[in-house]
Protein backbone atom coordinates (compact mmCIF):
# COMPACT_ATOMS: atom_id res chain seq x y z
CA UNK A 1 0.00 0.00 0.00
CA UNK A 2 1.38 3.39 -0.98
CA UNK A 3 1.01 5.97 1.78
CA UNK A 4 0.00 9.39 0.45
CA UNK A 5 0.61 12.48 2.57
CA UNK A 6 -2.24 14.62 1.17
CA UNK A 7 -5.15 12.46 2.44
CA UNK A 8 -3.34 11.98 5.77
CA UNK A 9 -3.12 15.76 6.21
CA UNK A 10 -6.73 16.19 5.07
CA UNK A 11 -7.92 13.70 7.69
CA UNK A 12 -5.71 15.25 10.38
CA UNK A 13 -6.89 18.80 9.66
CA UNK A 14 -10.59 17.94 9.54
CA UNK A 15 -10.45 15.85 12.69
CA UNK A 16 -8.53 18.56 14.55
CA UNK A 17 -11.02 21.22 13.47
CA UNK A 18 -13.93 19.15 14.76
CA UNK A 19 -12.40 17.98 18.04
CA UNK A 20 -10.72 21.15 19.33
CA UNK A 21 -13.73 22.77 20.96
CA UNK A 22 -15.12 23.31 24.44
CA UNK A 23 -17.30 20.31 25.12
CA UNK A 24 -18.19 17.91 27.89
CA UNK A 25 -15.65 15.26 26.88
CA UNK A 26 -12.78 17.73 26.56
CA UNK A 27 -13.61 19.35 29.89
CA UNK A 28 -13.70 15.94 31.56
CA UNK A 29 -10.30 14.99 30.13
CA UNK A 30 -8.93 18.38 31.21
CA UNK A 31 -10.22 17.95 34.76
CA UNK A 32 -8.77 14.44 35.00
CA UNK A 33 -5.47 15.79 33.71
CA UNK A 34 -5.44 18.49 36.38
CA UNK A 35 -6.19 15.86 39.01
CA UNK A 36 -3.64 13.47 37.44
CA UNK A 37 -6.15 10.64 37.72
CA UNK A 38 -5.99 7.75 35.21
CA UNK A 39 -4.87 10.10 32.46
CA UNK A 40 -3.22 7.43 30.28
CA UNK A 41 -6.21 5.05 30.12
CA UNK A 42 -8.63 7.94 29.55
CA UNK A 43 -6.54 9.40 26.71
CA UNK A 44 -6.21 5.94 25.15
CA UNK A 45 -9.96 5.30 25.47
CA UNK A 46 -10.89 8.62 23.84
CA UNK A 47 -8.43 8.15 20.99
CA UNK A 48 -9.49 4.56 20.28
CA UNK A 49 -13.17 5.50 20.46
CA UNK A 50 -12.71 8.27 17.89
CA UNK A 51 -10.61 6.02 15.66
CA UNK A 52 -13.25 3.28 15.77
CA UNK A 53 -16.08 5.67 14.95
CA UNK A 54 -14.10 7.22 12.08
CA UNK A 55 -13.38 3.77 10.63
CA UNK A 56 -17.08 2.92 10.87
CA UNK A 57 -18.03 6.20 9.21
CA UNK A 58 -15.62 5.80 6.30
CA UNK A 59 -16.80 2.20 6.01
CA UNK A 60 -20.38 3.36 5.39
CA UNK A 61 -22.02 3.29 8.82
CA UNK A 62 -23.08 6.94 8.45
CA UNK A 63 -25.87 6.08 6.06
CA UNK A 64 -27.22 3.43 8.41
CA UNK A 65 -27.12 5.84 11.35
CA UNK A 66 -28.92 8.57 9.41
CA UNK A 67 -31.73 6.11 8.71
CA UNK A 68 -32.39 5.57 12.44
CA UNK A 69 -33.85 8.80 13.87
CA UNK A 70 -35.23 6.88 16.87
CA UNK A 71 -31.67 6.00 17.90
CA UNK A 72 -30.68 9.66 17.66
CA UNK A 73 -33.59 10.62 19.91
CA UNK A 74 -32.67 7.93 22.45
CA UNK A 75 -29.06 9.11 22.51
CA UNK A 76 -30.18 12.72 22.94
CA UNK A 77 -32.35 11.86 25.94
CA UNK A 78 -29.72 9.66 27.56
CA UNK A 79 -27.03 12.24 26.87
CA UNK A 80 -29.12 15.09 28.31
CA UNK A 81 -29.69 13.15 31.51
CA UNK A 82 -26.02 12.20 31.81
CA UNK A 83 -24.76 15.73 31.16
CA UNK A 84 -27.38 17.25 33.45
CA UNK A 85 -26.33 14.98 36.31
CA UNK A 86 -22.64 15.84 35.86
CA UNK A 87 -23.44 19.53 35.52
CA UNK A 88 -25.27 19.55 38.83
CA UNK A 89 -22.40 17.59 40.41
CA UNK A 90 -19.96 20.26 39.21
CA UNK A 91 -22.01 23.03 40.84
CA UNK A 92 -22.18 21.00 44.05
CA UNK A 93 -18.37 20.71 44.05
CA UNK A 94 -18.12 24.44 43.46
CA UNK A 95 -20.28 25.12 46.52
CA UNK A 96 -18.06 23.16 48.91
CA UNK A 97 -16.65 25.52 51.55
CA UNK A 98 -13.16 24.00 51.42
CA UNK A 99 -12.93 24.09 47.66
CA UNK A 100 -11.56 21.20 45.65
CA UNK A 101 -7.79 21.41 45.64
CA UNK A 102 -6.18 18.23 44.45
CA UNK A 103 -2.60 17.03 44.50
CA UNK A 104 -0.96 14.26 42.54
CA UNK A 105 -0.85 12.19 45.73
CA UNK A 106 -4.62 12.05 46.06
CA UNK A 107 -6.13 8.65 45.52
CA UNK A 108 -9.08 9.89 43.49
CA UNK A 109 -11.76 7.66 42.03
CA UNK A 110 -11.36 4.16 40.66
CA UNK A 111 -10.18 3.45 37.12
CA UNK A 112 -13.47 1.70 36.33
CA UNK A 113 -15.51 4.71 37.39
CA UNK A 114 -13.28 7.06 35.40
CA UNK A 115 -13.57 4.93 32.24
CA UNK A 116 -17.35 4.58 32.70
CA UNK A 117 -17.64 8.36 32.88
CA UNK A 118 -15.38 8.71 29.83
CA UNK A 119 -17.59 6.27 27.92
CA UNK A 120 -20.66 8.29 28.85
CA UNK A 121 -19.14 11.58 27.71
CA UNK A 122 -18.04 9.90 24.49
CA UNK A 123 -20.95 7.73 23.39
CA UNK A 124 -23.97 9.49 24.95
CA UNK A 125 -23.31 12.62 22.91
CA UNK A 126 -25.13 12.52 19.55
CA UNK A 127 -22.73 15.16 18.21
CA UNK A 128 -19.84 12.69 18.36
CA UNK A 129 -21.63 10.57 15.77
CA UNK A 130 -22.32 13.64 13.64
CA UNK A 131 -18.64 14.60 13.71
CA UNK A 132 -16.93 11.22 13.41
CA UNK A 133 -19.39 8.89 11.68
CA UNK A 134 -21.31 11.27 9.42
CA UNK A 135 -18.97 14.19 8.63
CA UNK A 136 -15.66 12.35 8.84
CA UNK A 137 -17.24 9.35 7.17
CA UNK A 138 -18.53 11.44 4.26
CA UNK A 139 -15.18 13.19 3.83
CA UNK A 140 -13.28 9.92 4.00
CA UNK A 141 -15.62 8.20 1.57
CA UNK A 142 -15.03 11.02 -0.91
CA UNK A 143 -11.34 10.08 -1.03
CA UNK A 144 -10.16 7.62 -3.65
CA UNK A 145 -10.26 4.08 -2.28
CA UNK A 146 -6.44 3.73 -2.03
CA UNK A 147 -6.25 7.02 -0.08
CA UNK A 148 -8.87 6.20 2.55
CA UNK A 149 -6.53 4.36 4.95
CA UNK A 150 -4.21 7.39 5.03
CA UNK A 151 -7.20 9.68 5.66
CA UNK A 152 -8.36 7.51 8.58
CA UNK A 153 -4.85 7.33 10.05
CA UNK A 154 -4.52 11.11 9.83
CA UNK A 155 -7.90 11.67 11.48
CA UNK A 156 -7.12 9.20 14.27
CA UNK A 157 -3.67 10.74 14.76
CA UNK A 158 -5.25 14.16 15.35
CA UNK A 159 -7.56 12.68 17.97
CA UNK A 160 -4.75 10.92 19.82
CA UNK A 161 -2.55 14.03 19.64
CA UNK A 162 -5.30 16.29 21.00
CA UNK A 163 -6.31 14.10 23.92
CA UNK A 164 -2.68 13.45 24.83
CA UNK A 165 -1.92 17.17 24.83
CA UNK A 166 -5.08 17.96 26.79
CA UNK A 167 -4.66 15.22 29.39
CA UNK A 168 -0.94 15.53 30.02
CA UNK A 169 -0.61 19.23 29.25
CA UNK A 170 -3.16 20.08 31.93
CA UNK A 171 -0.55 19.52 34.64
CA UNK A 172 1.26 22.65 33.45
CA UNK A 173 -1.62 24.58 35.05
CA UNK A 174 -1.11 22.68 38.33
CA UNK A 175 0.29 25.66 40.29
CA UNK A 176 -2.76 27.73 39.38
CA UNK A 177 -5.12 24.99 40.51
CA UNK A 178 -3.42 24.72 43.89
CA UNK A 179 -5.92 27.44 44.82
CA UNK A 180 -9.49 26.45 45.77
CA UNK A 181 -10.85 29.47 43.88
CA UNK A 182 -9.42 28.17 40.58
CA UNK A 183 -11.23 24.84 41.05
CA UNK A 184 -14.46 26.70 41.78
CA UNK A 185 -14.10 28.65 38.54
CA UNK A 186 -13.37 25.45 36.59
CA UNK A 187 -16.35 23.66 38.13
CA UNK A 188 -18.55 26.67 37.33
CA UNK A 189 -17.44 26.45 33.68
CA UNK A 190 -17.91 22.67 33.63
CA UNK A 191 -21.36 22.90 35.19
CA UNK A 192 -22.50 25.68 32.88
CA UNK A 193 -21.26 23.94 29.72
CA UNK A 194 -22.75 20.59 30.65
CA UNK A 195 -26.15 21.99 31.58
CA UNK A 196 -26.16 24.09 28.40
CA UNK A 197 -25.31 21.03 26.32
CA UNK A 198 -28.03 19.03 28.07
CA UNK A 199 -30.54 21.76 27.29
CA UNK A 200 -29.43 21.92 23.65
CA UNK A 201 -29.88 18.14 23.28
CA UNK A 202 -33.41 18.35 24.68
CA UNK A 203 -34.20 21.33 22.47
CA UNK A 204 -32.97 19.48 19.39
CA UNK A 205 -34.92 16.36 20.36
CA UNK A 206 -38.23 18.07 21.02
CA UNK A 207 -37.90 21.19 18.87
CA UNK A 208 -39.69 21.77 15.55
CA UNK A 209 -36.99 19.91 13.66
CA UNK A 210 -36.70 17.06 16.18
Amino acid sequence: MTFTLAPFLAGFALSAALIVAIGAQNLFVLRQGLRREHVGPIVLFCGLADATLIVLGVGGAGAALAALPQLTLLLALAGAGFLGWHGIAAFRRMARPAGATVSAADGGGSLGAALAATAGFTFLNPHVYLDTVLLMGAAGSAQAAPDRPAFVIGAAAASFAWFTALGYGARLAGPLFARPAAWRVLDAVVGTVMLALAASLLAAAFGPGG
